[in-house]
């Protein structure tokens, strides 16, 4: 009789040590990356520069031509991802098996096999690169289009260059802690993962069904064709304020019903760039965050604006119940120009005699809810995630620590990107940087040690927000820290102030996307140095494609910008950049001692910061006395309070639409069609995306070039069907075309 061999227990323990070596520390990483890898999969493919490239530079074109537009559509690198699916293919199909070069080191073959994962995730990096818009060209816009000022084309592309690429040299410092570590994962990589895993994936159409190449197809053209009319025929449809009809003279009713100068009850949009325009895409938010977004819409909107209006807190009838304007005492529209001397500094006497800047209640509320924003996220962190935050970071920054399975395979299959590729980046910008202050310190106003205080607080806060990014997906915003710093020591300066908040705030959201796509990188694995160079070299060719677009439409477009002197039905408004031009006077021209400080009318405003701190406070307290209520624990305050840090620019009508749209494919489709939903949501956004982009550039050069417009009732704009809307109700104030009280 054959005798029966038991496992000895120690080899039992040996594999139990293997598995646990194994098992990622994160469970949602164990669930959704694959441990596997295949490095002899090509990279750097024809088709991956090709596509890569294309993606970047499309994107980057079109992401700044919607950026002056009263509706800046942004189309991210999701869109690109679906859309490069069926091109790759093709392409796969249709090139030459054929090498050139052969035996020599530039030997390449142009169709080395089928379509790949890794390609794709490549073209996908270059995609992002573009979709990641250049927030310094804001810096370009405000000096020329708003100060009027001239700014010659170097110093102009110094800055753009210098804000992207700074971020290389944080995130080489930090990557060691950011991305090897398991428990440093990056949560919204995982969706980017599950999306790679979903597109290539061997799909089989159904009798009846579609391809999702098939179905991005069908959404293109659709999406391409309708778009001519809200974006030509029949524009009233970005914007339908009906309640406004109802008593087109009653100023209440118009501010009641403007979607876009009101609070905009039943008010909606019937156009994708209305719905998407500054939230995204409603299909890519889950229902947990679609109703914090409307819960903190509805409160702001319908319940502290009409008290804080209709109270007249900081003589809010004086000034329209809705705008990002700066007004006089009087309610008139504020001349900067005016208090601005030969050296581009505030002329304080000048000040003195014109009055104090005044904001819009509404406006002056959107500050403070900033505020709490910043110290809601902190505390909701520290109370909600704060143990796990500390596990996770001790163990990633000790140095006996368990490496995780996914950079083993990194570590064994590729080389590493050594650290003194981004220290010659990182010193040679902050030359660069200095040079620029120094050279051309009458364009940028900043001096040299505030160039290096900026870049202190980015040292400072890329490890700390890093870390609570990679493990919540949280992101505490910077710009009012780095506005408010500048603004008390280095006042008077508006250049000065935009410049250290793009060098302290965005080199430090540069370096945490840069971070981010190392660990994408990692989990899909991906060689680091070829990682490397496509992240440099799209961020080069995205700079260059956003400075030259932004500079062109510039000089094509006369009076871009300025209100006053284009149509009124013009889409060239850039609501963005006005409100950035804005809090560069606020922040940087008077300062924050003039506008929050003990000289300031709006001190109050500060309080804000102990509103935001107290909230997730509370709600902590709550999951503590209610444990068996789970949905308390969704109650989200930095979501809640920061759900309207777009408004403006952002204008009611985009709210509503989007909320509509994301409740819709949230909740009922994701949970009465939810197969339908994994296969085609994405690919719908990404389509409608898409068609709409193009349909927008086309009718531009067709058309808007040449100024030929249709005019009829139904391309009748918001300011015409609500032209009331921005009139101020309170007693003796007088302004054109409003009844005085």
């Amino acid at each position: 009789m054959a005798e029966t061999v038991k496992p000895s227990t120690a080899a039992m323990e040996i594999e139990e040590v293997v598995d646990e070596l194994d098992r990622c520390v994160v469970q949602e990483v164990e669930l959704t990356v694959p441990k596997t890898d295949d490095p002899t999969l090509p990279v750097l493919t024809f088709r991956m520069w090709v596509l890569g490239l294309g993606a970047c530079i499309i994107l980057s074109f079109v992401n700044q031509f919607f950026w002056y537009r009263r509706m800046p559509l942004s189309i991210t690198g999701i869109s690109a991802q679906i859309a490069v699916v069926p091109l790759g293919h093709l392409m796969a199909r249709v090139l030459p098996n054929k090498k050139y070069f052969e035996g020599s080191r530039w030997e390449f073959n142009m169709n080395p096999g089928p379509f790949n994962v890794k390609e794709h995730v490549m073209i996908t990096i270059f995609a992002n690169s573009g979709a990641g818009t250049v927030y310094a060209t804001h810096i370009l816009s405000a000096i020329k289009l708003y100060y009027k000022r001239s700014l010659p084309f170097l110093p102009a592309f110094l800055i753009m260059i210098t804000t992207q690429f700074l971020g290389f040299g944080w995130a080489g410092l930090f990557r060691k802690h950011l991305v090897e570590p398991g428990e440093m994962w990056w949560p919204s990589n995982l969706v980017q993962v599950s999306l790679f895993s979903a597109l290539h994936e061997k799909e089989k159409k159904k009798k009846g069904g579609m391809t999702r190449s098939q179905f991005f197809l069908i959404v293109l053209v659709t999406s391409f064709a309708y778009y001519i009319l809200p974006g030509y025929l029949f524009t009233m449809i970005t914007s339908i304020s009906w309640v406004c009809w109802l008593r087109p003279k009653s100023v209440l009713v118009n501010q009641l019903g403007s979607g876009e100068q009101g609070l905009g009850i039943g008010a909606i949009g019937i156009d994708w760039a209305t719905v998407s325009s500054y939230l995204g895409s409603p299909l890519a938010s889950p229902i947990f965050a679609t109703i914090n977004v409307t819960i903190g819409f509805v409160v702001v909107v319908y319940v502290v604006t009409p008290i804080c209006y209709w109270l007249n807190f900081y003589n809010a009838k004086t000034y329209p119940i809705f705008s990002s304007g700066l007004f006089m005492g009087n309610g008139s529209s504020y001349d900067v120009l005016s208090i601005i001397d030969n050296k581009f500094h505030l002329d304080r006497d000048i000040y003195a005699k014109t009055g104090p800047i005044h904001m819009s209640t509404f406006f002056a509320v959107t500050y403070g809810l900033g505020f709490a924003t910043l110290s809601a996220t902190m505390v909701h962190v520290l109370l909600f995630h704060g143990s796990d935050l500390w596990k996770q970071t001790r163990g990633a920054f000790k140095r006996n620590k368990k490496m995780d399975i996914h950079t083993r395979i990194m570590k064994k299959n590729y080389k590493e990107v050594p650290m003194w590729w981004f220290l010659v980046i990182l010193v040679l910008n902050i030359a660069l940087i200095v040079f620029t202050s120094v050279y051309y310190n009458a364009t940028v106003q900043l001096p040299w040690w505030g160039v290096l205080l900026a870049c202190a607080i980015a040292v400072v806060f890329t490890p700390l927000i890093g870390v609570i990014v990679a493990t919540t997906n949280q992101a505490p915003g910077l710009n009012i820290i780095t506005e408010y710093v500048i603004g008390y020591i280095y006042p008077e300066r508006p250049v000065a102030n935009m410049c250290f908040k793009v060098y302290g705030y965005i080199s430090m959201t540069q370096a945490l996307t840069f971070i981010q796509d190392f660990k994408l990188g990692l989990y899909m694995k991906i060689p680091p140095r070829s990682m490397y160079m496509a992240q440099v070299l799209g961020t080069l060719v995205a700079v260059i494609v956003y400075t030259g677009t932004a500079w062109w439409l510039m000089a094509d477009i006369p009076h871009l910008c300025d209100k006053s002197l284009l149509p009124p039905d013009s889409e060239w408004t850039c609501p963005m950049d006005r409100v950035f031009f804005d809090a560069s006077v606020i922040w940087g021209l008077v300062g924050p001692r003039r506008m929050f400080g003990d000289l300031g009318e709006y001190s109050n405003i500060n309080w804000f910061f102990l509103l935001g701190a107290i909230a997730p406070f509370l709600v902590w307290l709550a999951t503590k006395a209610f444990p068996a209520q789970k949905w308390i624990s969704n109650i989200h305050f930095p979501v809640i309070l920061g759900a309207t840090a777009m408004m403006p620019p952002a204008m009611v009508v985009n709210f509503t639409s989007w909320c509509i749209v994301a409740f819709v494919f949230g909740h009922f489709v994701f949970k009465y069609k939810r197969e339908w939903w994994k296969k085609y949501n994405y690919v719908l956004s990404g389509g409608l995306d898409a068609g709409t982009a193009f349909m927008t550039i086309l009718i531009f050069l067709a058309l808007g070039r040449k100024g030929i417009g249709l005019g009829w009732w139904g391309n009748a704009d918001d300011s015409t069907n609500c032209s009331l809307a921005s009139c101020p109700t309170a007693k003796g104030v007088i302004m054109q075309g409003c009844p005085v009280y």
